[in-house]
C-alpha cells in the first residue's frame, strides 16, 4: 500500500476503536465492512481486523490499569470462562452462512441498545450482584456464549459483554467497559486472532497502520470514558448497538 492508503486506514482504525474503547464494543461497525469495500475477502478481512483489535485492548488496558478499579479474580474468572466460547466460535465461524450470522447477530444488537435505553438508571452505579457459586455459574455460561460470539463475528460484539456485566453482575457501564476493553480487547480477541490467523490469510502489510490506530485510539476512548462517567459510556453505548444492529441487519 502507498502512504496515502496506509494514512486513511490508520484514520479509520483510529476513529473505529476510539469510539469502542468509549463504548464498551463495535470497533467492526466501521473497521471491518472498510477492510471488505477496499477488497478483501470475507475471511481475510476478519482475520486481519480480529488481530488489529488486539492494539485497542493494549491501549485500554495501559489507561485503565493506570486508573485501577478492576479485581484480578473478577478478570481471571471472565478469561476462564469466555476464552474457550472465543476458540470455539472463531474455528466454526468460516462453516457458517455469513449472511445469517450477521443478521442474527444485528437483530440481538439492536435488542441490547432498546434495553438499555428504555433503562434509564441501568449501569448508573456499581452494585455487585451475583457473587455467589449459582451467580458464577450462570453468570459464566452468559460469558461462554458471548465468547463464542465473539470468536465468530467482530462486528460490536464486546457490547454483549458488556450489557452482560452490567445485568448479570450490577457493574455499572465505567467498570464494565474497563473489563470488556482489557479482557475482550486484548485476551478475547487475541485468541481468536491466533485461530483465524491459521484458518484464513492476512493482510500484513495492512496492519501497522491499523494496529496504530486501534492503539492511540484504544487509549484515547478509555481515557474519555473514565473522565465522563457512566451516562455518556451509557449513551455511547446505546448509539452505537443501534448502529452496529441496523448495519449488520441491512448488510
Amino acid at each position: 500500500m502507498d502512504w496515502l492508503s496506509q494514512w486513511i486506514l490508520f484514520a479509520i482504525s483510529l476513529l473505529a476503536n476510539m469510539f469502542s474503547a468509549l463504548s464498551g464494543g463495535g470497533a467492526g461497525l466501521i473497521q471491518l465492512p472498510v477492510l471488505i469495500l477496499l477488497g478483501l475477502p470475507f475471511g481475510t478481512a476478519l482475520a486481519t481486523h480480529k488481530i488489529a483489535t488486539v492494539a485497542l485492548g493494549i491501549g485500554a488496558t495501559l489507561r485503565y490499569l493506570k486508573a485501577g478499579g478492576v479485581e484480578r479474580r473478577f478478570a481471571l474468572f471472565m478469561l476462564a470462562t469466555g476464552l474457550p466460547g472465543v476458540l470455539l466460535g472463531a474455528r466454526l465461524i468460516l462453516q457458517i452462512p455469513d449472511r445469517v450470522a450477521q443478521v442474527t447477530l444485528g437483530l440481538l444488537t439492536l435488542g441490547l441498545g432498546v434495553y438499555s435505553w428504555l433503562r434509564p438508571d441501568l449501569g448508573q452505579e456499581h452494585r455487585p450482584r451475583h457473587r455467589d457459586g449459582r451467580g458464577y455459574l450462570i453468570g459464566g455460561a452468559g460469558l461462554f456464549v458471548v465468547g463464542i460470539v465473539n470468536g465468530s463475528l467482530s462486528s460490536g460484539t464486546g457490547l454483549f459483554a458488556t450489557l452482560w456485566l452490567v445485568r448479570w453482575f450490577g457493574l455499572d457501564y465505567k467498570r464494565a467497559v474497563a473489563y470488556t476493553l482489557i479482557l475482550v480487547g486484548l485476551f478475547w480477541n487475541g485468541a481468536g486472532a491466533l485461530v483465524l490467523g491459521l484458518q484464513a490469510p492476512v493482510r500484513w502489510d495492512w496492519l501497522p497502520a491499523l494496529l496504530l490506530g486501534s492503539l492511540v485510539g484504544g487509549y484515547l476512548g478509555a481515557h474519555i470514558a473514565i473522565a465522563r462517567g457512566n451516562r455518556l459510556i451509557k449513551r455511547a453505548f446505546e448509539i452505537v448497538t443501534l448502529l452496529v444492529g441496523i448495519k449488520l441487519v441491512i448488510g
